[in-house]
């Protein structure tokens, strides 16, 4: 409530200040930046769903993101955790109840049930919904199941079919320390999923994500396809508790980074911090530190809600009203990132389109 107080105070202040011009960086190859759709087109349907990446594709995205965990029986579903209570109605289910579980999640105990503990005959029982019920509507919840990551290859060979340029998929294996440690590792079923739909080469429209360090190098040794190595504005990457993200943000960081990757995809703290009171801050030199060691950036999450908004783009105080996301974004744009993840992807892509002109 405090938070919403001041930002009410402070948005006239803001409203009669002239912005300074703003001179907008290149991208690392000059093209123009990706929307990657953040678990689909999430901020309007359950995330993870093929209704939500079917939407994504009709709104413009250039990439959809699936999140990647493992069944019992060892098949690659769409989830944003292991556990999934929060994202379907398994908590609800009595056949069930004796699933639920606590486990030790990259060092932090978790209850819950996890997708590892089901076939995947019984996760396809499941029914997904909305993450965020206090800030988006719930009304296509129980209306969608849990796709696979075949499904997900699946739909976007039938949607790229005749078209002049492919949407992409820009998959993140989830906790790869975890699913290895009980034998259930992602690489070998990601890579032959990858293959048999085609996607082989630098030049192939995919990006595999990580936040762990061990799994992109072990995917760089056992192929070429785009890898980014994902980065949080505290803590470091779970599989190499002796470094943190920001060590690996710093230009020597970064020099190592692209000895087996293709780019990083930073909170978007770490590329423009929030200053006081919640206002965007000045920029980093992350973009450019990255671009000179040949590093691609791709930022998250950008979402249209004023809960997650900055001061001065907020529409209003209510914190699930929709504010001014594309003036986020010019933001962003203008530093050079070379891409971003968004919940709302129609936003995104006519954000990005301003910029071009």
């Amino acid at each position: 409530m405090i938070r919403w107080l001041l930002a009410s105070l402070a948005l006239p202040l803001l409203a009669g200040c002239a912005a300074d011009p703003v001179t907008t960086q290149p991208t690392l190859d000059g093209q123009p930046p990706i929307v990657i759709a953040h678990r689909g087109a999430s901020g309007e349907r359950p995330e993870h769903t093929i209704a939500a990446y079917r939407l994504a594709i009709a709104q413009g995205a250039d990439f959809i993101e699936p999140d990647l965990v493992l069944t019992k029986d060892g098949i690659l579903v769409a989830r944003h955790e292991n556990e999934i209570s929060e994202t379907t109605d398994v908590a609800d289910r009595p056949e069930f109840a004796d699933r639920k579980a606590t486990k030790t999640i990259d060092g932090r105990e978790v209850s819950g049930w996890f997708t590892e503990d089901f076939t995947l005959a019984e996760l396809k029982t499941l029914r997904a919904r909305e993450r965020l019920p206090k800030l988006r509507s719930t009304d296509y919840d129980g209306q969608f199941d849990i796709p696979t990551f075949e499904e997900i290859l699946a739909l976007l060979a039938e949607v790229n079919r005749g078209r002049d340029k492919p949407v992409g998929v820009y998959p993140e294996t989830k906790h790869p320390s975890h699913f290895i440690a009980i034998g259930l590792p992602h690489e070998a079923p990601l890579l032959a999923l990858l293959d048999r739909f085609g996607y082989r080469g630098r030049k192939a429209p995919v990006f595999i994500q990580s936040f762990e360090v061990r799994n992109l190098m072990d995917l760089r040794a056992k192929s070429d396809l785009p890898l980014i190595q994902l980065m949080d504005s505290e803590g470091g990457p779970p599989d190499m508790p002796e470094t943190s993200y920001a060590v690996m943000a710093t230009p020597a960081g970064l020099t190592r980074i692209a000895s087996y990757a293709d780019g990083i995809g930073p909170n978007k703290a770490m590329v423009i911090p929030r200053a006081t009171l919640g206002s965007l801050g000045e920029p980093t030199g992350l973009v450019r530190d990255a671009h000179a060691a040949g590093l691609k950036v791709h930022p998250w999450t950008f979402r249209r809600e004023n809960y997650f908004l900055p001061l001065g783009d907020k529409g209003g105080l209510n914190p699930s009203a929709h504010g001014d996301l594309g003036a986020e974004i010019a933001a962003y744009l203008a530093t050079g990132i070379d891409g971003l993840f968004s919940d709302n992807v129609r936003e995104a892509v006519a954000a990005t389109k301003v910029a071009q002109r």
